[in-house]
């Protein structure tokens, strides 16, 4: 019942029983067991009364003036609630409705779904043309299968409908849905059979507006039966959506390997040009290394047998082979000694010049890599966007014939002022790149906005609003320093309130500026406070030489100038759109001494409407610095005279090659002699002049030409063993030389460590200078084999993996004291068993990397079934409880980890799609159990061969 001012309860109960056809009398004296009741137009501002009707099951209530739901608490059998076109501001009092199966509560003025979670057999609800801003508040509607939100102000659907797995019919119209990419949030309703989004009794919602909306919702929703009011249960229809779908992902996909095919080419120039620069020092090095050998070899001729090496103990017995034909006589000279080692000395210093250089080229080789992969780095998730967005964000790269191109490059130019980057040696800025951003969602906001703006102004003359209309720069957070997920974030989403940043002005208005030192100089002064701090190594000008300015067009509308020493926010200044800060209020210092007068037209602007902001262009640029950018396309000039040809010549020899040429010609100087090109037990014999060869302990074979160690099986007694400058691929005639606890095997050809075993007692392996490659194979040998190792020196070589190579050699080789040249710390220790741990599958790396989804998930995206479905459902942290766990896992990404080989999947016999992308495998096993597997991704590996699939 509803009572109103006016009336008894007597009138009130005599209408309702004549509106329902009961008997009044019966009501009054003993009740009713009416199971119906319903009551239209009467303006009653309260519900009374309804105790009398215990029986209740339907109740409707339609046009009162009801705010608050109350008076329900003796209706136990309801199981149907109207109170619909009242004042209902909040959901409330239905505590004890427990049986009810359906509620309309429509046409209110409620703004919060709340208070539901007793009433678990609900079936239908309908909130629409309320004031509701979230969906929230589902969560225990297990039975819930008619969803009604339309005309609502709700902007995301997110993952709050999840729970709800038994919903068959959702209307979402008349709301302000704009992502695509928000509607696939409904995929996870596996019973959804009617959506509504596009309904023409309410408004449009902004997702409706895009170009392949039916499709992008039919691909990703195939099982709907309806979609915005029409049949969409027609084969073909699903077909031409699955088909035009699968027509974009190969497309984009296309594009992505393009994008990932011209930046390998991009860095196969830079190696290769690394490689031509590196060219002279590595000969130098090599030089002088041939020499320092031949300079330590006649030191231990001097010394006596034995004495030259400390590691190897004197026997009096033993012999010390040395290659004679690589000495020459000298008449002994008493200073000789002395000469060898002040030569020695030279010939270090010389070395370390050369090796420098080869660092200093290696560094800027990293600080290109780095700058090239950053600036391909946002191809790739541009195009995703794309995808995702089935084409309403689309980047389209400029170039000098588009003429939005040239304006940007003027704009930039002209906003521009050397006098504000004087002091950080900024002399001038050259454009790299310009992306226009086509985003359809954010533009049609704009626009809306805009025009609404106009409307409620009453402006017609189109100069005064343009002028309003402005070209800015964004003003990143210098401690974000542009990431990428912030950027991807404003030219997908818009500047929300939700994008990152630490400064909480940023959540009240979208800061901008007209001036690129006003962006550009927190972001410089924030990166060389951070490289003193940090004490990088890299000249300082190279941290802020490259930066992004994203260029946006605003509406400012009524702006004014900003107070001083009040907060900027909307609260503050309640009848503008913006807000202007002039420069001379933010740099005093600098405005004082200037000598042009570009301060005064520069501002920094602070905009209200996050919508009236909207990203048109994205600039990569490259500051111009009086110290000369070292490009490896312009620096190390001066040690490359012509590469080596003007060297072999003797022509126009730089200082540095003199100064080698003079350590050259000191005293003493050996001369070259005839090289061996083979060795046999006959040969041996005659240079050891001894029919005992245990009796050798010490082999220098240095500087000849031998690829094979042949008859050295009966030298057992061998300790020491020098096959540096020599011709070897391989080292696997080695083996056999088990006392061996000292082997130099640089400046040779290895490729490969197979067969190098046995070798258990050697302490000092020397492999610089090699072509070896694959890191995960040469350190399973090196563990296997050479347990007793304390140093050793693998620089200089192809590495396949050298950014993990250090951390990969300490944690498996765990004798290791010295690893090329540079002692071990404590620290690097740990961090490499840290390493080696998580390089490994285990238990635990299983379950956090898999999923148990039956079905790959219908996406528009280019990734790996692995990776998509482990990113949007994981195993769960506790089902290794379960004594089954493993034959649950349907897919496994372990993309990364740092593997060196697949190993423990053997219970994985339902394992379908697996991807183990950009790791450190060289071979393709492991898998022989993985029956079911349907999708492998293993590139980015050191894989050479197709094999283990037999």
């Amino acid at each position: 019942m509803i009572e109103s001012e006016g009336q008894n309860q007597d009138e009130i109960i005599k209408e309702l029983c004549l509106c329902n056809g009961l008997s009044y009398e019966q009501v009054g004296q003993e009740g009713s067991d009416a199971s119906k009741l319903e009551m239209f137009f009467s303006g009653y501002p309260r519900i009374v009364g309804l105790s009398l009707f215990p029986n209740l099951t339907n109740l409707t209530i339609v046009a009162q003036d009801i705010k608050e739901i109350s008076g329900l608490e003796t209706c136990l059998q309801l199981k149907e609630l109207w109170i619909a076109e009242c004042c209902i501001e909040k959901i409330a009092g239905l505590q004890e409705c427990k049986n009810l199966e359906k509620l309309y509560l429509y046409y209110n003025k409620i703004s919060k779904i709340e208070n539901l979670e007793k009433l678990i057999r609900l079936e239908v609800l309908w909130l629409n043309h309320n004031i509701i801003k979230n969906i929230e508040g589902l969560h225990a509607l297990k039975n819930l299968s008619d969803l009604n939100l339309a005309g609502n102000l709700i902007s995301c659907i997110g993952r709050c409908l999840d729970p709800n797995e038994q919903l068959e019919k959702l209307n979402l119209s008349g709301n302000q849905i704009s992502s695509f990419k928000d509607l696939t949030n409904l995929t996870r309703l596996p019973c959804l059979k009617d959506l509504c989004l596009n309904d023409p009794q309410y408004k449009t919602n902004p997702v409706c507006l895009l170009c392949n909306y039916s499709i992008h919702v039919l691909y990703h929703l195939p099982s709907l039966q309806r979609l915005d009011t029409f049949d969409v249960s027609a084969k073909q229809i699903k077909e031409l959506a699955d088909t035009t779908a699968m027509k974009k992902i190969m497309y984009y996909n296309m594009r992505i390997k393009t994008v990932q095919r011209h930046l390998n080419e991009d860095l196969e120039k830079l190696n290769d040009r690394k490689c031509k620069l590196q060219k002279l020092p590595e000969e130098r090095i090599k030089f002088f290394s041939f020499a320092k050998k031949n300079l330590e070899r006649k030191l231990s001729e001097l010394k006596g047998p034995g004495k030259g090496h400390s590691d190897i103990s004197n026997n009096s017995k033993a012999t010390e082979l040395e290659n004679p034909r690589n000495c020459e006589t000298v008449t002994e000279d008493p200073n000789l000694q002395q000469k060898i080692l002040t030569k020695l000395n030279a010939l270090n210093e010389r070395v370390t010049f050369w090796n420098k250089k080869l660092d200093e080229i290696e560094a800027i080789y990293r600080t290109e890599v780095k700058q090239k992969k950053k600036s391909h780095g946002l191809l790739t998730p541009f195009l995703l966007i794309e995808l995702e967005t089935v084409g309403n964000i689309h980047f389209e790269e400029g170039t000098r014939s588009d003429d939005w191109f040239n304006s940007c490059c003027e704009l930039i130019l002209s906003r521009f002022c050397t006098w504000d980057f004087r002091t950080y040696g900024i002399t001038g800025v050259k454009v790299k790149r310009v992306i226009k951003v086509n985003n359809r969602i954010l533009r049609l906001k704009f626009e809306e906005k805009f025009h609404k703006f106009l409307d409620h102004e009453d402006m017609h003359d189109s100069e005064s609003y343009r002028k309003m209309l402005e070209c800015l720069f964004y003003v990143f957070d210098p401690e974000v320093t542009v990431k990428k997920k912030h950027l991807l974030q404003i030219l997908e989403k818009g500047f929300k309130e939700s994008e990152t940043s630490k400064l909480p002005l940023r959540k009240e208005a979208v800061i901008l500026a007209n001036s690129l030192s006003i962006c550009e100089c927190p972001r410089i002064e924030f990166l060389q406070q951070k490289y003193k701090d940090e004490k990088q190594n890299c000249p300082e000008h190279e941290l802020f030489r490259h930066g992004i300015l994203l260029i946006t067009k605003v509406f400012l509308g009524q702006s004014v100038q900003a107070h001083e020493q009040e907060s900027i926010n909307q609260a503050n200044y309640p009848m503008v759109n913006s807000v202007f800060i002039p420069r001379k209020y933010l740099l005093n210092s600098i405005m004082g001494s200037r000598n042009c007068d570009c301060g005064f037209r520069q501002y920094k602007w602070f905009v209200f409407d996050h919508d009236l902001v909207l990203p048109e262009y994205i600039v990569e640029f490259e500051y111009i610095t009086m110290v000369k950018s070292q490009s490896l396309f312009s620096s190390f000039n001066n040690i490359i005279p012509e590469e080596s040809k003007k060297f072999s010549e003797g022509s126009v020899l730089s200082q540095d090659l003199k100064c080698d040429d003079e350590v050259m010609k000191m005293e003493p100087r050996i001369k070259p002699q005839p090289k061996l090109i083979s060795l046999d037990d006959k040969t041996i014999l005659s240079l050891a002049k001894t029919n005992i060869y245990s009796h050798i302990v010490n082999l220098n074979l240095h500087g000849n030409s031998l690829s094979k160690l042949r008859d050295l099986s009966k030298l057992t007694g061998l300790r020491r063993l020098n096959i540096s400058f020599n011709e070897f691929t391989c080292l696997d005639d080695v083996y056999h030389l088990y006392n061996l606890e000292y082997l130099d095997a640089s400046h040779n050809h290895v490729i490969t460590l197979e067969g190098f075993r046995g070798l258990m007692k050697l302490k000092h392996l020397d492999l610089s200078w090699n072509q070896l490659k694959k890191s995960g194979d040469e350190i399973n040998v090196l563990c296997k084999h050479t347990t007793s190792l304390l140093t050793l020196n693998i620089q200089h070589n192809p590495w396949q993996k050298p950014a993990t190579l250090r951390l990969s050699v300490i944690g498996r080789l765990k004798t290791l004291t010295h690893l090329d040249g540079l002692l071990i710390s404590e620290e690097e220790t740990t961090a490499a068993m840290k390493f080696i741990t998580g390089a490994k599958i285990t238990q635990l790396s299983l379950i956090q990397h898999s999923s148990c989804k039956e079905e790959r998930p219908r996406m528009l995206s280019v990734w790996p079934s692995a990776k998509i479905l482990t990113q949007n459902s994981k195993l769960g942290p506790h089902s290794h409880l379960n004594g089954n766990w493993y034959l649950k896992i349907t897919a496994l990404n372990l993309d990364g980890q740092h593997l060196f080989e697949i190993t423990n999947l053997e219970k994985l016999a339902n394992l379908k799609w697996a991807s183990f992308s950009n790791n450190s495998l060289t071979k393709m096993e492991g898998l022989e159990s993985c029956t079911n597997l349907e999708e492998l991704t293993l590139d980015g590996n050191c894989i050479s061969k197709i094999e283990g699939f037999m």
